[in-house]
């Protein structure tokens, strides 16, 4: 367990790294990033707290059953939204200018960067995003159940 001020800092840079990973899935089809990027950033906030607090507190605050079913559910909204869109084809864009939520219509020019006018692609970087976040957020804790703990017995 590391000292309390790392630990204070960890948890305080906990949220803002999940608005961050947050923000990089929301505009992943405006600008660089998305659902992949987004979510490893979000992942890395687990990563961030094992390492700064004691295992056995990280194993009872996230639990990789839920990461699993994070990881199920992103896979799952991914290919229904790509499913919903079969009568025309696959991963037919069925959101874009249809009026609903992420459906405005997109005006010829330069797009100021509105983010409902991307159609279905939103609704996909969310799920790639809840994905990957499960996805690596369940190898980080495998990866943490072979790391010992460390003591300084020289003292």
């Amino acid at each position: 367990m590391m000292s309390k001020i790392v630990r204070t800092q960890a948890s305080f840079l906990y949220t803002f790294i999940l608005i961050f990973g947050f923000y990089i899935v929301a505009h992943g089809h405006l600008t660089p990033g998305g659902g992949f990027q987004g979510g490893a950033v979000i992942a890395t906030g687990i990563a961030l707290i094992a390492v700064a607090f004691n295992f056995s507190n990280v194993k009872r605050w996230i639990k990789k059953t839920h990461l699993t079913a994070a990881e199920g559910i992103g896979l799952l909204t991914f290919l229904i939204t790509a499913l919903i869109g079969i009568g025309t084809s696959f991963f037919y864009n069925w959101l874009a200018n249809s009026g609903l939520i992420f459906g405005q219509r997109v005006s010829y020019g330069v797009n100021p960067g509105y983010l409902n006018t991307a159609g279905t692609l939103p609704v996909m970087n969310l799920a790639v995003g809840i994905e990957v976040f499960g996805g690596l957020g369940v190898i980080i804790l495998y990866m943490l159940n072979y790391v010992k703990e460390v003591r300084n017995d020289a003292s």
